[in-house]
This record gives C-alpha cells, structure tokens and sequence, in this order.
C-alpha cells in the first residue's frame, strides 16, 4: 500500500528571504519608473564637447603628421642605402674578379704564387698577418685587398645601417596607423555628439559657423602692416586660399590642416618648412612680443605647440581652425598664444 506523505512545508526562514526579495524588486522598479531620464545635454553644451573633441582630434593630427614625415625621409634613406649597397656589391665583385684573374695567370705559368693563394683566403686580413710575415706582397697586391677590405667594411656598416632603418621604419608605420586610429576616434566621437541634437539644433550649429566663415573670410582690418619678402609671399600664398576646408593629415592645395597651411605657404614662397606645428616651432627666430609680430611670421599656440597659423597684423591670424571649419582669419587672442617663429 502506498504511503502519503505530507508535502514539505517551506521552512519560515526561506519564506522571510523570498518575501524580502520581492519587496525589494517592487522597491527597485518603482525608483525606476519614478526616476527623471537623464538629461540630454543642449546644443551649447554639445558645441563645447565637440570643439574639445576637435582640439584633441588636431592634438593627435599633428603626431600623424610627425609619423607621415618621418616615414616619407625614412624611406628615402632606406632606397638610397640600399642603392649603394648594390653599387658596392658591384665594385667588390669587380675586384674580387680581378683577383681571381691575377690567380688564374699564376696558375697556367707553373702554380699559384702562395702570397696569391693568401690573397683569395676568406679573411683578409688573416691573410695580411701572414703575408706581411712571410715579406711576400707586392705593393699592388697590399693596394688591391686594402680596397677589398674596405669595401666589405663599408657594406656591412650600410647593411647594418638599412637593418636598424627598417625597423624604426616599421615602428614608425605602426605609430602612424595609431594615431590615426586616434584622430579618427575623437572625430567619431564628435560625431556622435552631434547626432544627440535634433536637425533643428544641427542646423542652428552649422548656420552660425558658416556666418562665423563667411565674416572671417572676408578682408579683415590688417592696418598698415604688409607682408615683405618671402614671409609676405607665403602669407599671400595663405590668403588665395581662404575659405578651403580644414581636413586632418591634408597639406593642399585645396584642404589642409593647421601646419599643412603654413608648409604649403611657404613652400609657395620657395621656402620648405618642417611639416609640423612642433616642428615649425623651432624652424626660426622666436619672438616673444606679440608687439614685434611681422605679416606672416609664424605663430605658434598651446603649451604642447598643437597648433599654428601666419600673423596676419592687426592681432589677427591667418589660420586652419579644426574640423569642420575653413582656412580664415581670426582674433590672435582667441588662443592660448606662445610665441612666433620668424623663418
């Protein structure tokens, strides 16, 4: 016969716990859809975020920039290397050619001289210790495998040369391709924080930096100060091209970033300048006083020297903003000025 149990009752402490479970979630859920929603950051408050997002992209803009240089002059110093080591390669064949011949008339008049036989051993000098001893080398000899010796020399130092190049070349392309997985980062972020405003607030934005270009674009009061020489030459050069649109990494001659405008302006003038802001900073004369500024000397902004334009005079400066702005003039005093570099 089958027996019947009483089913388990569950104890009065398990009963406490799932009770005050419970209420808690019910707690929990009311604090929730009591809670206000987060609030949504206006239009100036974005506007701020993204112009520091801006700044940050331009920060990171200027490194790329080092990177792509020193690339470009790694590269060249790589093939140049490497073009000598061919050429040397060549003229050590040739000579060890010759060596081989002066054996080879040895060898069919009776035998191989053994000053000669120590000429074509694997170690020169080796061979010069021997020979030296043995008082059996001919002055012609002593001039041949001197030239031999130094040219195995010479190849080994370039081959080393182009190794270590390779390698900071290799460095260098993984930093490029990190800083501009940086600059391109800050500039998603920007954009999302600009996909947060309404098209509305978006519109709104952009309506007020066009007014802000198209006012900085036009002939600003410069005074009497004018450009001479090959500093009024890149600062004209500058103002062909006011209004072209500010792009990371561009360097003309229809975009460009900060440092790429003064590069390409001076490059028009006949002048080659070093491609970044940084760089730039100490490709001349530094002047301190804003007061002794002449139309187009360099200006450089912010502590870590990011940013760059041309005097303009007046306090005003020819300059590439950030993203999404373009090649205009604007108040000196509108950034952190540091100095100016006279070229």
């Amino acid at each position: 016969m089958a027996s019947h149990r009483r089913p388990k009752q569950p104890s009065r402490t398990r009963v406490t716990v799932l009770t005050t479970a419970a209420a808690a979630a019910v707690v929990l859920s009311a604090n929730a859809a009591n809670a206000a929603p987060s609030e949504k950051p206006n239009k100036d408050e974005v506007k701020t975020k993204v112009d520091k997002l801006y700044e940050e992209a331009e920060q990171a803009t200027e490194k790329l920039d080092g990177a792509k240089e020193k690339q470009q002059k790694l590269q060249k110093q790589i093939s140049a290397l490497q073009d000598n080591v061919a050429r040397g390669q060549e003229d050590l064949n040739e000579l060890r050619d010759g060596l081989g011949s002066m054996a080879s008339a040895q060898y069919r008049t009776g035998g191989i001289d053994p000053s000669v036989a120590l000429f074509l051993s694997s170690d020169p000098d080796d061979f010069l210790d021997k020979a030296s001893a043995m008082d059996q080398l001919s002055a012609q000899q002593v001039e041949s495998l001197k030239k031999v010796q130094e040219k195995q020399r010479s190849l080994a130092q370039q081959r080393a040369e182009a190794s270590a190049k390779l390698k900071d070349l290799a460095d260098t392309r993984a930093e490029l391709a990190k800083k501009k997985k940086e600059v391109q980062s800050k500039l998603g972020s920007a954009q999302k924080l600009l996909n947060t405003l309404t098209a509305q607030e978006k519109a709104a934005l952009a309506t007020k930096e066009q007014e802000r270009a198209t006012r900085a674009s036009e002939r600003v009061d410069l005074g009497n100060s004018k450009g001479s020489g090959r500093a009024g030459a890149a600062f004209a050069a500058a103002q062909s091209v006011i209004g072209s649109p500010y792009v990371y990494g561009a360097s003309g001659p229809s975009s460009f970033d900060c440092s790429g405008l003064t590069s390409w302006a001076y490059a028009q003038a006949g002048v080659t300048i070093p491609r970044t802001s940084e760089a730039q900073a100490n490709a001349g004369t530094r002047i301190y006083s804003q007061s002794d500024l002449q139309v187009g000397d360099l200006v450089i902004f912010y502590g870590d020297q990011h940013h760059v334009g041309l005097y303009a005079g007046n306090g005003q400066v020819l300059h590439a903003p950030h993203t999404g702005a373009v090649v205009r003039y604007e108040a000196i005093g509108n950034m952190p000025f540091q100095f100016g570099v006279r070229i």
